[in-house]
């Protein structure tokens, strides 16, 4: 059986043919046999994710103040912090899951497309609606969707997704294997895998979980992930806070046994109630709840993060390495001049103009034009293809030829892609009775192929020197104008019958025929986004398949250079050393790779991460792939882009713009302040936690605790956690891109911060604490060492200097908010009521804290009573109290740090004779 009966016999059984199925029946089918997605069984997974919210250090904190609890008979207390460890961990959990989901929800953005046959034309549909017996279109750099038998031509697929195999394999309709393993069948090809090269058309025969990624994904559902730098940081402070809470507790068990004379007893209840009262509960859930936030925001602005943790990687970004096309450029094509050896033709008004249509240089160029490019215009509606073949099939249509894709297709013999290596196209057509191969392409890697050109009458003559220079001088000029410029060449080859299939056999000899110059202007937010970059410290580095001269007057009309920038060259840099590359992104402040393969992006990338550096790399082609995977953060163009550049990617511009990867790096630096903000916001109430046991300790019992450890627990839980939650969304400070970008080496956690949290605001908050605690009990009548205990005339009003403490640690703690708004600048730059979701926090905690206090369930529970309204108007000044200082403290940071800024030196005066 030869593959044509083998194909025909496949179709019946699939009841389609070669011109597709209608969109009714695919419907039909599509109730039959389900969408094209892969199911998973998501829902077993939901154990493990909540016992590892159990088990992290902070949760086996808690749990271990349990196990100290029941083992001196403290029921209440324990079931008390049994209730945390559940509340949290659910807390937590439900943040997490909200947050994944939020990023599966980012596919529905991007979902993946094929162009199938349905109703006898080609259509782009989501590639979800495929179904068995569709006729599918497979181009370069596609991501094969489903299962599929190829019918006609022949492409390379990278299978490394199913057999592990790098090197691409060759997959042709006209390849029949019979008695081999389905993974080496030369006719099939498979979802999950990729074309790197050439164009067929299939039959699908196997959709969702019946394909063999399918039954791949049921036998092995995920990959464990690896911890970003981020969230290792993080359960290094997890496991700090729990090492300098055990300290405390271990400490706390002597000094209350020895020092106050405690029962062993009471001295384990107390030093339990120190290690629940040290944890941070919210941390690791806020910090989730950060960068969901932080994906969703972008997401709205054409910046679509794959993975949670790359926010924060976006903030330490520091070089920015990108294409011209379509990033810095809108990726709108057109074409506006031609040049023959006739001379330059205006295509904006060459009709008005009165040119004539019978040039036979320009009718040469027009159908050039035309035949070699796969770009499609329907008349009144929207073209399909990449922008520059658009282009270029304009100025065809202009010129007068017919831009009609079946007539095209019916002409052509044979297709040579597009190959970014080489920056060529070819396509053998019929042309009357004779074979001719039509090339575009860059100019120069045309010109040193040809050996003839065209002149202004339409004869074929040989090529000099003197016509060489005046063609490459003539490309020049129009790059330096920031146009981008392809050559197009000719060649009639000897008529045997059959298409060559090898580059090397047509693409030789050739004649030259003309130019086409097209504009692609610059997006008009990229210069003010460029100067975000360079006040914001971040290198960008443009690295483009365009000319030199091209390249270098967009990176000048949009700010990226300023006068003479190093360029160079593709053809440079392949003959140059690995170790040089990273001499040339060192040393040349200002550089622009040209004509630059997408190996190069690789080798760039690498040098700029040898030096430290962390590096956004832009990219869309097929090629892009490794650079875009093995960089920090690879940038995928959304419209552009190509599926295996997609996948690749940890980032996808659904705008394709410039500007969005700025606003990501903005967005990253934001969430990571706001980290370090909360972080400073949970350990500064370390401190006024600590006190009361370490002043009832220290005293030797003579000064009761001014916290009960149930109080301490509702604290932790009832009132520090949603202002904690709100400034995860605190706006960005002043300066933002104003500073250098975070080393990579920095550690989430710094010495200054620490100092700023336990020994200046926890400080402040934990004085004002006890000063309350004071003031209501010795104005009741207490001297050191009276008893306070149930039963005992003083009890009252020790319950009511409790509430007092309480009350005053949460007073103090709105100061706290305030304060670690910024870091540096004061709070009137960023505004007082910017975060109203601050505001909501902070009146549901005075909310709870009433609760607290007035509600006579949680009286009985907590120890609290009732207050004087004199009494908690001394509270009003509390917030104001530590905000103010800190307010003061930065401003004296401010002023030191301006008087240390070295005043400019005064201008050289010299005597002219």
């Amino acid at each position: 059986m030869n593959p044509e009966e083998a194909a025909e016999l496949l179709l019946r059984d699939l009841r389609s043919s070669r011109q597709g199925v209608s969109s009714a029946e695919a419907r039909r089918r599509l109730t039959q046999y389900g969408r094209n997605e892969l199911r998973r069984r998501r829902g077993r997974r939901w154990p493990n994710e909540l016992a590892r919210q159990l088990t992290h250090p902070l949760a086996l904190l808690l749990w271990l103040a349990v196990a100290l609890l029941l083992l001196v008979g403290s029921l209440i207390v324990a079931t008390a912090v049994v209730l945390i460890i559940l509340l949290n961990a659910a807390f937590a959990f439900v943040q997490e899951v909200q947050a994944e989901r939020a990023v599966d929800a980012l596919a529905q953005y991007l979902p993946q497309r094929a162009k199938a046959l349905r109703d006898g034309e080609v259509q782009e549909i989501d590639a979800s609606e495929l179904v068995p017996g569709d006729i599918v279109v497979i181009e370069q750099g596609d991501r094969i969707a489903a299962d599929v038998r190829l019918l006609a031509g022949a492409i390379e697929a990278d299978m490394s997704a199913l057999t592990g195999e790098s090197v691409p394999t060759l997959r042709s309709a006209a390849i029949l294997d019979v008695d081999v393993p389905v993974l080496q069948a030369h006719d099939l090809v498979f979802s999950g895998t990729n074309c790197t090269g050439g164009e067929a058309r299939g039959v699908v025969f196997a959709t969702g979980m019946r394909t063999e990624l399918g039954r791949i994904a049921a036998l092995s559902e995920t990959v464990k992930q690896e911890p970003s730098p981020l969230e290792r940081q993080v359960r290094r402070v997890a496991w700090l806070i729990a090492v300098v809470s055990l300290a405390l507790a271990a400490a706390f068990v002597p000094l209350a046994t020895f020092g106050a004379h405690l029962s062993v007893v009471d001295a384990l209840i107390f030093a339990a109630g120190l290690l629940a009262g040290m944890v941070p509960e919210g941390l690791l859930p806020v910090i989730t709840l950060a960068l969901a936030v932080a994906v969703k925001a972008l997401a709205t602005r054409g910046a679509l993060v794959k993975r949670l943790s790359a926010v924060e990687t976006l903030g330490s970004t520091d070089v920015i390495c990108t294409d011209k096309t379509g990033t810095l450029t809108e990726n709108r094509m057109s074409p506006v001049a031609v040049w023959t050896t006739a001379g330059p033709t205006d295509l904006s008004n060459w009709k008005s103009a009165g040119s004539s249509s019978g040039s036979p240089t320009l009718q040469a160029a027009a159908r050039i034009a035309a035949a070699c490019n796969n770009a499609r215009l329907h008349p009144g509606e929207e073209t399909v293809g990449d922008p520059t073949e658009i282009a270029v099939l304009l100025a065809a249509q202009t010129l007068g030829a017919d831009p009609d894709a079946s007539l095209r297709e019916a002409r052509r013999r044979w297709q040579f892609h597009f190959d970014p290596e080489l920056k060529l196209m070819s396509t053998v057509d019929q042309h009357g009775d004779e074979l001719v191969v039509h090339t575009k392409g860059a100019p120069e890697a045309i010109l040193p192929l040809c050996n003839a050109l065209l002149d202004k009458n339409g004869r074929q003559v040989a090529l000099d020197e003197a016509a060489r220079r005046r063609a490459t001088g003539q490309a020049d000029a129009f790059a330096s104008e920031g146009l981008r410029v392809l050559a197009l060449a000719q060649r009639v080859l000897t008529q045997d019958g059959r298409a060559p299939h090898r580059r090397g056999d047509v693409e030789h000899d050739l004649c030259f025929v003309a130019l086409i110059a097209m504009l692609d202007p610059p997006r008009p937010q990229v210069s003010a986004a460029v100067a975000n970059c360079r006040t914001a410290g971040i290198r960008i580095i443009v690295i483009t398949g365009d000319h030199p001269l091209t390249a270098a007057a967009i990176a000048r009309r949009v700010g990226i250079t300023d006068g003479q920038p190093r360029i160079v060259t593709g053809d440079e840099l392949d003959r140059i050393h690995e170790h040089q590359i990273g001499e040339l992104v060192r040393d040349a402040p200002e550089i622009i790779f040209a004509r630059a393969s997408p190996e190069a992006k690789l080798h760039i990338a690498d040098a700029l991460r040898d030096q430290g550096h962390v590096v956004a790399m832009t990219g869309d082609g097929v090629n892009d792939a490794p650079a875009l995977h093995s960089t920090d953060i690879g940038v995928a163009m959304g419209r552009s882009g190509t599926d295996v550049a997609r996948e690749a990617s940890t980032m996808v511009l659904t705008d394709d713009d410039f500007a969005s990867i700025v606003e990501a790096v903005r967005s990253g630096r934001r969430i990571y302040d706001n980290i370090r903000k909360f972080i400073i916001y949970i350990f500064a109430h370390a401190t006024p936690e600590v006190t009361p046991f370490l002043v009832f300790a220290l005293s030797g019992g003579t000064v009761p605790l001014a916290l009960t450890i149930l109080q301490l627990l509702a604290f932790d839980v009832g009132s520090e956690t949603m202002p904690a939650l709100a400034l995860s969304r605190e706006p960005a400070e002043p300066g933002l891109m104003k500073r250098p970008p975070r080393p990579r080496s920095e550690s989430v956690i710094r010495a200054p911060m620490l100092l700023r949290a336990w020994l200046f605001l926890g400080v402040m908050v934990a004085a004002l604490q006890m000063a309350g605690f004071f003031y209501v009990l010795v104005g009741a009548g207490w001297h050191p060492g009276a008893p306070t205990g149930p039963g005992e005339p003083l009890h009252h009003a020790y319950q009511q200097a409790t509430t007092m403490a309480f009350l005053g640690m949460i007073a103090g703690q709105i100061g706290t908010a305030f304060a670690v708004r910024t870091q540096h600048v004061s709070l009137r730059s960023v505004g007082v009521f910017s975060n109203r979701y601050l505001l909501a926090g902070i009146a549901g905690e005075l909310l709870l804290a009433a609760v607290f206090v007035y509600a006579p369930p949680f009286q009985a529970l907590l120890g609290t009573a009732p207050l004087p309204t004199t009494t908690l108007l001394l509270l009003l000044p509390y917030p104001f109290v530590v905000w103010g200082a800190d307010e003061l403290r930065r401003y004296l940071m401010r002023r030191r740090s301006h008087r240390a800024v070295p005043p400019p030196p005064p201008p050289q005066h010299t005597n002219q004779p």
